[in-house]
Parts: C-alpha cells; structure tokens; sequence
C-alpha cells in the first residue's frame, strides 16, 4: 500500500441528534431559487423550470454555533435551509423510490458573499468564490427520518436578533425532496455522505458581527449561530 506524501484531510462528519455517532459527509449539493418567492425577490422567473445545483465542500460546515464574517465581502446574506442526508446511493433513483434512500434531514444555513456572486453573475462566471467559502454552511445535528419521517410541509423560518426576516413552509418548495434527489440522480451518481441543501424562502438579508441568526423548521427544533 502506497504511503501518503502528506496527512491526509480529516473527513468531515455531521452529528446526529440525541446520539454520539456521526454521519461521514461526502458532498454538499445545493438547489438553487426553489421558492418561488425567493426566485421572483432575486429577480428571476419563479416557474417550474428544470432545477439547477451548485456545491459547497465537505469542510465548509460548521456546527460550532458560530458565523465568522468572511473576508473580501461587505455583504455577506444568511439563506436557511432544510439540508437532505443520504444514506443510500446510486444513479437513477426513481422517483417513487427516492425517499427510501434519506437518512435524515437538518437545519442549515447556506451563508452567502452576495457581492461575490452578484459579481460573478454579471460575467457569466461561477458562484463557488460567493458560496464555498470556510465555514460558509453553519448545520444543525441530522435527526434521522425514522424518528421525523420525511417533512413535506410545516413552517420554515428565521430571525435576525429575534426579528422574522424570513418565513415560508417546506410545502412551498418548487422541487420536492423526492424530486431533487430522482433529478439529480440523472446527473450524478449519489453516495451515502451526500447533503442536500434544498432551497431558501424569501427574505434573504445581509448580517453584520454580533447579530444571532436562529433558523427554525417545524418539528426540527433550533439553528442558533452567532456572528463573530
């Protein structure tokens, strides 16, 4: 067996909720404007179009219940999220088998460098520099589907120092869970360790050092982050 010319990276693991096991993260996919709301406040057509995904990377998640504001941004946005976890690959999944292949779901924020992105938009470039950057997706623990079930409706919320700025509810969604997952499935081949981030309601908004960001999901509990 060949040696390592160096350490090898840490895997990253997600914990899981009222538990000490860990879930092994290996990607992060992230559905783009799949609130209709969300679509139309970013200036963008809020019809059922064909999704369209972007990643974040394994070891931009934080679960320190901290947000270090980032440099080369002055505009940094919270977007909360309800965050998918496969337990089960492969490629094609249909759709009637799609839910079978969850572990759980999550709370997470997809943190944004807004001026980045609206900068790349502008030149047709990606988005990875306004979205993976470190510790851009603050998450919550998994709680496994065989304790939630699989959440198709219920408010989805979040405050800014105990100010709503967004509301919505998970059945708002354009593409549904087991609808992300058969369409992506078509495109990629899907492992145990893949994280889903499935879409944000309206009312995204720039957060500055000291504010506290709570995220809620009904039946889910808490996301509490602090900026520092």
């Amino acid at each position: 067996m060949a040696d390592y010319v160096i350490a090898g990276p840490a895997q990253t693991v997600a914990p899981i909720a009222n538990s000490n096991s860990v879930f092994p993260v290996r990607r992060i996919y992230c559905i783009g404007r799949n609130y209709a709301d969300h679509a139309i406040e970013m200036g963008h057509n809020p019809d059922r179009e064909s999704p369209f995904f972007f990643q974040k990377n394994p070891d931009n998640l934080d679960f320190s219940g901290t947000f270090t504001y980032p440099e080369k941004s002055s505009d940094v946005h919270y977007e909360i999220e309800l965050v998918i976890a496969i337990g089960k690959g492969g490629k094609n999944i249909s759709l009637n088998n799609a839910l079978e292949h969850v572990y759980g779901y999550a709370l997470g924020l997809d943190m944004t460098r807004r001026d980045l992105q609206t900068n790349m938009k502008k030149m047709g470039r990606p988005w990875e520099i306004g979205k993976a950057f470190e510790k851009s997706a603050p998450m919550g623990p998994i709680i496994p589907a065989s304790d939630l079930d699989h959440p198709a409706e219920g408010l989805i919320d979040l405050k800014v120092n105990g100010e709503l700025k967004q509301k919505g509810d998970l059945n708002q969604m354009i593409w549904k869970t087991a609808e992300i997952i058969n369409y992506l499935s078509e495109y990629y081949e899907l492992a145990a360790g893949d994280l889903i981030m499935s879409g944000t309601p309206a009312g995204v908004g720039p957060i500055v050092k000291g504010d506290v960001m709570t995220g809620s999901v009904s039946g889910m509990g808490e996301l509490v982050v602090t900026v520092v």
